[in-house]
């Protein structure tokens, strides 16, 4: 169905139309992030990144040719594309890394605490103002997180100090994204795709492991799961409203925790999940107050393209 044929449709098949969408974009995006575990595994992070960025291109190529090449060269604000570009490659980067030794659903926890950074974040980079109410609970979901870090263990390890660079990184580009909204999503992802490209081909040339056609096809794959999740998520968000979509994403946690114990056999403990549910309630809160005080738009709803 194209969206001139969705438009054409009555709004309740609509909002439903983009509910299905955000509802596959996420399992897709944990699909991304259960098939990386397993390639990170056996390859190097940078492997993976430079092969999986080229799997990217299968679907953006016919993107790029539809649009051409003018859009990618004429940017606003080319400063901020570049800070984007890095922190999206080291979100990326780091996130492999640390599901190389975390479960998936402790990855994912520190993941869903990015509503919780923008708030805070954006206070002080974009300006927007942030209620008392909405402090208390980035303050609470901060606890959700240090929960969920398990502070008396693991606090220092260097996979979880991977996964809070990598989902702090992550949320300062989300913010950076708000900024250059008049930026087309096709631009977005491109140049992020070639930054993680860039990145993983400097840092394959350390670690090159011969892959077999199977893995060759797994990491190309990876590519496409990942750039059709992304596209996905973003129809959706034309389609439904934000307010709507918001909550599915913690589906990722769900997944997460799904896919750990049926691939990896990761179970998660008690702490883990506490930390869990405070995060996530202390995001939909977030989102919320947002929604109503500050009447946010579509692109405040955190989506990952790992």
């Amino acid at each position: 169905m194209t969206f001139r044929q969705a438009l054409a449709l009555p709004k309740n098949n609509l909002v439903l139309a983009g509910v299905l969408l955000m509802l596959l974009g996420d399992f897709m995006f944990a699909l991304n992030d259960a098939m990386g575990k397993w390639l990170v595994t056996s390859f190097s992070v940078g492997q993976v990144l430079l092969i999986r960025s080229i799997g990217a291109f299968i679907i953006l190529g016919p993107m790029i040719a539809k649009q051409g090449v003018g859009p990618l060269t004429r940017v606003e604000r080319p400063g901020l594309q570049v800070l984007r570009v890095v922190l999206a490659t080291a979100d990326t980067g780091f996130f492999y890394a640390a599901v190389a030794y975390l479960p998936l659903a402790d990855v994912m926890t520190f993941y869903m605490a990015g509503p919780i950074y923008i708030a805070a974040l954006s206070h002080f980079f974009l300006g927007e103002k942030v209620g008392w109410r909405r402090w208390i609970a980035i303050v609470l979901g901060f606890c959700g997180v240090v929960i969920a870090l398990r502070p008396s263990t693991a606090s220092l390890s260097w996979p979880s100090l991977f996964a809070i660079v990598g989902s702090l990184s992550f949320s300062v580009t989300l913010i950076l994204s708000r900024k250059l909204r008049a930026t087309n999503d096709t631009t977005l992802v491109t140049w992020q795709t070639l930054g993680a490209l860039a990145a993983g081909g400097v840092l394959a040339v350390a670690d090159w492991r011969a892959p077999s056609a199977l893995d060759w096809s797994a990491m190309l794959l990876l590519g496409v799961v990942s750039c059709a999740a992304h596209l996905m998520i973003t129809r959706a968000l034309k389609l439904a409203p934000a307010s709507l979509l918001a909550p599915l994403q913690y589906t990722l946690l769900l997944w997460a925790v799904v896919m750990g114990i049926a691939f990896f056999g990761d179970y998660p403990d008690a702490q883990g999940l506490v930390g869990s549910a405070i995060i996530v309630v202390a995001g939909l809160f977030i989102f919320h107050r947002q929604k109503v005080v500050d009447k946010a738009e579509p692109e405040t709803v955190p989506t990952s393209v790992h």
